[in-house]
């Protein structure tokens, strides 16, 4: 077969292949549009928005510190010769009640000799004041008008009756220290307070300044809190002891039950940041934190232990409030209004742990988009599950 009988072949079959193409594409069927813009039409869940008056709860977490807390030390030395029962680890004592006992005899001995010092010196001042009334008398006699003010005083010995007079002030003062330090000997509970620890029993020899326990007062324990700094103007603090600053519900989900909480208040603003967090501090006074007195069914607060507070913030009035995971990209709301999607701006007052609270973009009644859309864009097409079925029942009867 020659060279050009085959390119006329090969010419013939790619001609009719483009004729049979062509064909195809002339021939093929044309897609109806009917429907297709309630088939495009995303279904999504929505909600109301509910506008009205609302206390946020702020929530911070905090350590648990005790308000009073003092390393026990003595001011005396000596022997401790009695220690209370109760002043162990874990006990409990009250204010004024005594927990060790320094032997005491020294100082005894001590207040004896300088009571007899004192009464030497009250002595000398009675021999002196006689000898002043000797020395007036024997001037009177003499008659003597022309002594200086500074002779007169030296015949009159009021250099010596001075010397007894502060002679008999040192010893009233030596008194009272050797008083003051023979009380010291007994070691008192200076409020009243949980044992955290003893370092000293019966024979231990102690100084001054020695470390002879911690003590941690009961009436009331603190909760050092970290909040962020915008939300501090919507906490009330008190403005003096006998106020209370806004309502805190404590709560620690690793040692209570879920339904167990303790109860306290705001009382201070540290009025200084974190050094690590930057957030402000704060501090929650809660009363009876061990359940000794009014507290005996509510769990008992440990000193060191990590806890969660629920903090009551002032009234917000008239906002809108939405559930936080509502509140999309840049401060907006998907809101669906005559089944299309609107994309607003608002503006957010506060937000807790669980809600927004909006002040502008937003009414009551609003139907928020609940359902998390791939394509965003004003105008879209939404519909709801009450309105598919709507649309039809309204074909069923046609």
């Amino acid at each position: 077969m020659s060279k050009k009988r085959i390119l006329i072949i090969c010419g013939v079959i790619l001609l009719i292949a483009v004729v049979i193409t062509a064909f195809i594409f002339l021939t093929e069927p044309t897609a109806q549009s009917e429907g297709a813009t309630k088939q495009m039409a995303m279904l999504v869940k929505v909600e109301p928005a509910v506008k009205g008056d609302f206390n946020p709860i702020i929530v911070a977490t905090g350590t648990v510190r005790p308000v009073e807390d003092v390393m026990l030390s003595p001011l005396v030395g000596g022997q401790v010769i009695r220690r209370d029962d109760s002043f162990t680890p874990g006990g409990f004592v009250k204010k004024g009640e005594v927990l060790l006992q320094i032997d005491p005899s020294d100082y005894r001995n001590t207040l004896e000799l300088r009571k007899s010092e004192l009464q030497q010196a009250e002595t000398d001042l009675d021999v002196e004041m006689g000898r002043q009334e000797v020395a007036e008398q024997d001037l009177e006699l003499l008659g003597i008008d022309s002594l200086s003010k500074d002779q007169k005083s030296l015949v009159l010995r009021k250099p010596q009756l001075n010397s007894v007079e502060a002679n008999l002030k040192s010893a009233r003062a030596s008194v009272k220290q050797a008083q003051l330090n023979l009380s010291r000997t007994t070691i008192k509970a200076p409020f009243d307070a949980h044992i955290l620890s003893q370092n000293v029993t019966i024979g231990s020899q102690v100084s001054p300044g020695d470390d002879l326990g911690r003590l941690a007062g009961t009436d009331f324990y603190w909760i050092d809190l970290t909040v962020p700094i915008n939300k501090i103007k919507w906490l009330y603090f008190p403005g003096s002891d006998s106020e209370k600053g806004s309502p805190v519900k404590i709560m620690s989900t690793s040692a209570w039950n879920k339904d167990e909480f303790r109860e306290g208040y705001l009382y201070k603003q540290v009025g200084a940041l974190d050094d690590q967090t930057r957030l402000a501090r704060v501090l929650v006074r809660v009363p009876d934190p061990l359940g000794r007195n009014s507290e005996k069914d509510k769990p008992e607060l440990m000193i060191g232990s990590f806890v969660e507070a629920h903090m009551q913030a002032e009234e917000i009035k008239d906002v809108v409030r939405l559930n936080r995971d509502l509140i999309r990209s840049n401060n907006t709301v998907w809101v669906m209004q005559e089944g299309e999607l609107q994309i607003r701006d608002v503006e957010i007052l506060l937000t807790d742990s669980k809600y927004a609270y909006i002040s502008k973009g937003l009414e009551g009644g609003d139907s928020i988009v609940v359902t998390n859309l791939s394509t965003v864009s004003n105008g879209i097409k939404l519909r709801t599950a009450k309105d598919s079925t709507s649309g039809e029942n309204n074909e069923m009867m046609n």
